[in-house]
């Protein structure tokens, strides 16, 4: 495993743009704080994803819960794409192991590509 090498600012800055990011967009575990704590902090992939998932629990409770307030959540459609999710972390989870560190940030930098194509294709 890679030496962790992120300072407490470091760590403190990536959290606060994930919770940002989070908040405007809906992202922030993997788009933000898994390329910035490969970049910045030295993690591995792996490491970096295990600690984004780890981070980003209390920060989507938080915004589900203040969206929730705010009359934003559909409770039964939250569930439909959760439910199913917790299985595909689990798959993830374990086909992750058993794949090489570089294809896994080749394939992680083309997916971001194509929805970014994505998104700035769809009409607005």
């Amino acid at each position: 495993m890679t030496e962790r090498t992120g300072s407490w600012p470091a760590l403190v800055a990536i959290g606060a743009a994930a919770g940002g990011f989070s908040a405007l967009f809906g992202v922030g575990g993997g788009v933000i704080m898994v390329p910035l704590l490969v970049l910045w902090c030295g993690y591995s992939v792996q490491a970096a994803t295990a600690t984004s998932l780890a981070a980003i629990a209390p920060i989507a409770l938080w915004g589900a819960a203040v969206h929730g307030i705010l009359g934003n959540v559909v409770p039964v459609q939250a569930a439909l794409v959760g439910v199913p999710a917790l299985v595909g972390v689990s798959f993830g989870v374990r086909l992750k192991r058993r794949l090489a560190s570089d294809g896994l940030t080749y394939a992680f930098c083309a997916l971001l590509i194509v929805i970014a194509v994505l998104v700035a294709l769809e009409p607005v």
